[in-house]
């Protein structure tokens, strides 16, 4: 049951470029071995901190490609599969080898916002077609719609459809998700800044951002809250607080990046229309860190 599966912290992984924007496959490889050696529970690949809408059909296969063999079973793989053409990503699905991977993905459609029967249609269609359970992702902040609870519920009741990684803005959409869900089926959240408190209320874990700079701290924050230990949890995302503002004050990934840099984990590079950020928020960022190892 992937409720248990992917239970704890999963992390949204970067893709690595180099100073030419191509893609920097070693530092992945060493990213990966980082996060499993941290204590990650699942790895997220092609989602949107992977930058995957800049990422060429063949560019998308080599990193999964790459994902999957320096994984090599040591943890549960998911694959971001989404889009706002359903047919088009209903195709998606055939080009890649997903024997490996326990879960896909899939972003609400984003720009032409849909209804909420659209959604519930959208999400039916991929199910029914998808040789991997679906996961749905709401995250209205960036596709412009949000998917109400009512409408995840109603997604809930198909077969392949296992769960919703939550990224909306209201505790009280979670909370309503949570109530009333399946037994079965997963909820995670999409939202570093609140995952804390959304775990008081039931929630499974996260697919994390920060974890990509944070991943020992961050996963035992998430395993002192599903223990039911709040004060420790709590303790932990209190110095990782200031560090979620300035992760996402201009762009994921541009802030999670320019953390990863200055660990010396990757180059600060991101493929256009993404810049790196400001080198005011970036100071900010090289403080913090420092400040942050003196603790």
């Amino acid at each position: 049951m992937l409720r248990q599966t992917l239970k704890g912290t999963g992390v949204a992984l970067v893709t690595p470029f180099k100073k030419d924007k191509s893609i920097d496959f070693a530092a992945l490889e060493n990213l990966i071995d980082i996060q499993i050696a941290g204590g990650l529970d699942y790895l997220v690949t092609l989602g949107t901190t992977g930058e995957s809408v800049v990422l060429s059909d063949q560019e998308k296969i080599e990193v999964f490609n790459c994902t999957v063999n320096k994984v090599n079973g040591r943890v549960p793989i998911v694959i971001g599969i989404g889009g706002n053409d359903t047919a088009a990503v209903i195709k998606s699905f055939s080009k890649f080898d997903l024997t490996k991977v326990v879960a896909i993905l899939s972003v609400t459609p984003y720009y032409n916002k849909p209804s909420q029967e659209g959604l519930f249609q959208h999400y039916v269609a991929l199910a029914d077609a998808a040789p991997k359970p679906i996961l749905l992702y709401n995250v209205p902040g960036r596709t412009g719609r949000n998917m109400s609870a009512e409408t995840t519920h109603r997604l809930a009741s198909h077969p392949n459809i296992a769960g919703i990684k939550e990224a909306g803005p209201e505790m009280a959409q979670m909370i309503d998700i949570l109530k009333d869900r399946p037994s079965d089926f997963l909820v995670v959240s999409g939202d570093d800044e609140i995952v804390m408190a959304q775990m008081a209320c039931g929630c499974d874990g996260v697919i994390s951002v920060a974890a990509n700079a944070f991943p020992k701290p961050f996963s035992d924050m998430i395993r002192f809250a599903m223990a039911g230990d709040f004060s420790m949890a709590k303790r932990v995302n209190d110095l990782l607080s200031e560090g979620y503002t300035y992760m996402f004050e201009e762009n994921n990934p541009s802030g999670i990046k320019a953390f990863m840099f200055e660990q010396g984990l990757i180059e600060n590079e991101l493929r256009l229309p993404l810049v790196p950020v400001s080198a005011p928020l970036h100071a900010k960022i090289k403080n913090y860190l420092q400040r942050y190892i003196s603790q």
